[in-house]
């Protein structure tokens, strides 16, 4: 062990996340005392905890350095290793130049300029959503207006959304909500039922592709203005993709292009009732919106970590990094990082500069970056709008990962 004794297995073990939400304390002390630390928990690989702003960023720069295949999650040892064409070939498990190439296939879909007409019909939904949960408060007198927040309103705007981007009918939301949540979460025991985790993962990969394999056979005969039909007519170096590349793609569509969003507007919202004073301040300045949305990012920072392989031998902050070896990036730990940010313990809705890390950094930023920024800010601003009061009804549930930090109930009591 390298460093002073810390008790690093409460950052990989998922039931931690459940007992305790993230292990601040832990990355806290790590920061301080040895930020490129060498952790040996039983039943998981060896690997570096890179818990600073500075070091995450300098790892997440370096893609040929510190590689994203063929390890992008840390699992225990119990979770077999797949074979590429055993699990799926997105955007997050390649490496340049395969990476730059992939990307540049839908990547103006979501820029800025790409996204612009579907904001008028994100704003609607979003006011449609709180309005049909505000529906229920007031039907729902029985149980003092109480609604459950990620599955009435937080999970419903992302998983609309991203069916619309991909062209599938939004009566199959259910279906797309259960999926993901296998494959984010397969070590939860609500979503993984039976099923060892690595079967709840597999299941939750083979029913997305066979569900997307119907959509991708409709748009070879008869394309329309969706990515589905974007992937279909793709070429790289000429060639159409294969379908098992398509389906990788639909798959991180469907599964990233709703988690992580809808994670960061839950825990968003408990932030804001955890933080009343923030509320009342956003609600008395309207215009802080883009600015409580950055805050809110690194709050929650959803995505918790994502691994790196060094293929040379380096130096980290005087630590040397022998090929081979496995880095975890914690970024809401960078995100946290008191070098950078002031206060960085306290929510401040007015928040600026926020350079935060909650959409990484380099090759991999976040493609859906601009779309979650987007929604975040609808679904909040609805909700301001239509409730007057907002509170907790009950305990947070959480997902028993370390690897996205999701919240899968929070009741709530709203007053409209």
């Amino acid at each position: 062990m390298t460093g002073p004794s810390i008790d690093t297995s409460v950052l990989v073990r998922g039931e931690a996340y459940v007992r305790s939400g993230y292990p601040h304390e832990t990355w806290t002390r790590l920061r301080r005392e040895s930020p490129v630390h060498r952790c040996e928990v039983d039943g998981f690989d060896p690997f570096w905890a890179i818990t600073r702003y500075e070091d995450v960023a300098t790892v997440s720069r370096q893609p040929r350095l510190f590689l994203n295949a063929p390890r992008l999650v840390m699992s225990s040892r119990k979770f077999p290793r797949r074979r590429p064409e055993e699990t799926a070939r997105a955007l997050l498990n390649m490496d340049p130049p395969e990476h730059g190439r992939y990307r540049a296939l839908v990547n103006r879909r979501f820029t800025p300029q790409g996204l612009r007409p579907l904001e008028p019909r994100i704003l609607e939904l979003a006011a449609a959503v709180v309005d049909e949960a505000a529906s229920r408060v007031t039907d729902a007198m029985a149980t003092e207006g109480e609604i459950d927040f990620v599955t009435d309103v937080a999970a419903r705007l992302p998983l609309a959304a991203i069916m619309d981007l991909l062209g599938v009918p939004r009566e199959d939301q259910e279906l797309l909500f259960r999926w993901s949540n296998e494959a984010i979460g397969p070590g939860d025991p609500e979503y993984r039922g039976d099923l060892e985790p690595f079967e709840a993962a597999d299941r939750a990969r083979r029913s997305l592709f066979d569900y997307f394999s119907r959509y991708v056979a409709e748009r070879r005969r008869a394309p329309r203005d969706d990515l589905v039909s974007v992937l279909v007519e793709s070429r790289i170096d000429g060639k159409p993709l294969e379908d098992f590349d398509i389906l990788s793609y639909c798959f991180l569509l469907a599964v990233a292009g709703n988690e992580t969003t809808r994670n960061a507007t839950s825990g968003g919202m408990l932030a804001l009732i955890e933080n009343p004073d923030e509320m009342r301040r956003l609600r008395a300045e309207p215009e802080l919106l883009p600015t409580a949305v950055e805050e809110v990012l690194r709050w929650t920072s959803p995505v918790i970590h994502f691994c790196r392989t060094a293929v040379a031998e380096t130096e980290l902050r005087g630590q040397k990094i022998r090929k081979g070896d496995l880095l975890i990036l914690f970024y809401p730990s960078a995100n946290r990082d008191e070098d950078v940010f002031a206060n960085p313990f306290r929510f401040d809705v007015g928040r600026a500069p926020n350079e935060h890390l909650a959409f990484g950094i380099g090759e991999h930023f976040c493609l859906g970056a601009n779309l979650a920024r987007l929604e975040l800010g609808a679904v909040l601003s609805a909700c301001l709008g239509r409730f007057r009061e907002i509170e907790l009804a009950g305990p947070v549930e959480r997902l028993r990962s370390s690897f996205v930090g999701g919240i899968k109930h929070m009741p709530v009591r709203a007053r409209g």
